[in-house]
């Protein structure tokens, strides 16, 4: 899949547009960093590279203080996003201290604590000014992209020539194109810890709450419970939500949902049928539904063999699930990580029950960023750290990966420090080694 895709889109060449440069260029110094690198289907490695240079005028060169994996890595990890090419360098999730500054970059200086958004954000297209970020025209030259959806997302980091071929941040250095657009200043009462998930996680649960249209007396299902649908359930009761109804199977997630008031879980392993569960706990259905899980893991057999045959990329069972539970002219919000195709979707209930079916896209972080950081975490209100459940350096990547697959140990987000990090914050996880944690799978 891998060699086909990227095939096709050398034999397209670059969709016209980009304003970005994306290649790799060493920084002239001949500093070598580590990063973590993608070498085919289940195997990652973490490497010696070149730092890299500034190549363009607002270019920002981060050196990387804080960095972790996010639940949608997986799906590189299994080679599911195509135009993967080996030594790619992953990773979207990340904040640093700026080393190094072109001379058109405006706001930043070197030494400033910054967080970086996960897209590649221009500034001056319609969409960046609108702070729809995510949907920047100017900053990815996927010619598959184009020829797939119709239009191209922004350029996103370590996430495959797919958004634009632009090395992650599961490294010691980044360069940020346009920094003063894609960087955000972080106070001193903020920690790292807090200030990580900026980058995506936070901006893309609270945007799936926000797009969906979650308002005051709502009652809410929440499919998938890793870190995005952790926070989207308390997002959704920050928004005044009556009641939440949280599903998943993995005991230790439903038991983080379940603790807090208001809300309800349901274990699809245990659960046949989970939307005649749901309409028999809500009669009449929900008001939302929100799926924050995966497209990677089917659960019916039907599926399983369709998507083993490459006849489908995707699986619409979450999906579906969404549709029948929602009440008629219910909202369905989509931020889950779909890529292309399924089979088998439910799209007459769409039509006959009138169900607002949302794609919310990837999250436009810079619409929420400022937003959250200084209304929901400096004020209290938000804690991001609850989803911190290790903290292990980067040279431990390659197992922190396979571990994160596995669920191993009640794996939640983890924080991956580099030789640049500060020391753990008060009530945050100590440094711990990925072979001393249990082989127990949550």
């Amino acid at each position: 899949m891998q060699a086909l895709a990227n095939a096709a889109q050398s034999y397209m060449g670059p969709a016209p547009g980009s304003v970005v440069e994306n290649e790799y260029k060493p920084d002239p110094s001949g500093r070598k960093m580590k990063a973590l690198t993608w070498q085919g289907a289940d195997n990652v490695k973490v490497m010696e590279c070149d730092v890299p240079a500034i190549t363009q005028d607002k270019d920002v060169i981060l050196k990387v203080t804080g960095t972790t994996i996010c639940g949608s890595d997986l799906h590189l990890y299994h080679g599911e996003i195509v135009a993967l090419q080996k030594n790619d360098i992953l990773g979207h999730e990340f904040m640093g201290i700026v080393d190094q500054v072109g001379p058109g970059v405006k706001h930043l200086q070197k030494g400033q604590r910054v967080v970086v958004s996960f897209q590649i954000a221009c500034g001056e297209c319609r969409y960046c000014k609108q702070k729809l970020s995510s949907f920047c025209d100017r900053t990815n030259d996927s010619s598959l992209m184009q020829t797939m959806y119709g239009q191209r997302d922004a350029g996103f980091f370590g996430y495959s020539h797919f958004t634009g071929g632009f090395p992650g941040g599961q490294a010691e250095y980044v360069k940020v194109p346009f920094g003063d657009v894609n960087c955000l200043p972080i106070p001193d009462d903020v920690s790292d810890e807090k200030a990580l998930y900026l980058s995506d996680v936070l901006p893309t649960s609270y945007h799936c709450v926000v797009d969906t249209g979650v308002k005051e007396g709502d009652v809410v299902g929440v499919w998938g419970l890793g870190p995005i649908g952790q926070c989207a359930v308390r997002w959704a009761l920050l928004k005044g939500a009556s009641r939440v109804i949280a599903i998943d199977c993995v005991p230790a997630r439903l038991e983080m949902a379940g603790k807090l008031d208001k809300v309800d879980t349901i274990d699809f392993s245990q659960v046949k049928d989970v939307p005649a569960k749901i309409l028999e706990m809500i009669p009449g259905g929900l008001d939302c539904a929100l799926d924050c899980g995966t497209f990677h893991e089917p659960k019916s057999l039907l599926h399983k063999a369709q998507k083993a045959l490459m006849l489908e990329t995707d699986v619409p069972e979450t999906a579906n699930e969404c549709i029948r539970s929602v009440r008629k002219m219910g909202r369905v919000g989509l931020i889950a990580a779909y890529a292309a195709f399924c089979n088998q979707f439910n799209i007459g209930a769409v039509m006959e029950k009138g169900v607002r079916f949302i794609g919310n896209g990837q999250a436009p972080v810079h619409l929420y960023w400022e937003e959250i950081l200084n209304d929901y975490i400096r004020t209290g209100k938000f804690d991001p750290t609850f989803m911190i459940s290790h903290r292990v350096k980067i040279d431990e990547f390659e197992e922190l990966y396979a571990a994160f697959d596995k669920r191993a140990a009640g794996v939640n987000k983890v924080f991956v420090e580099t030789k640049f990090s500060a020391p753990p914050s008060e009530g945050c996880p100590k440094v711990s080694s990925v072979k001393d944690w249990t082989d127990k799978v949550l």
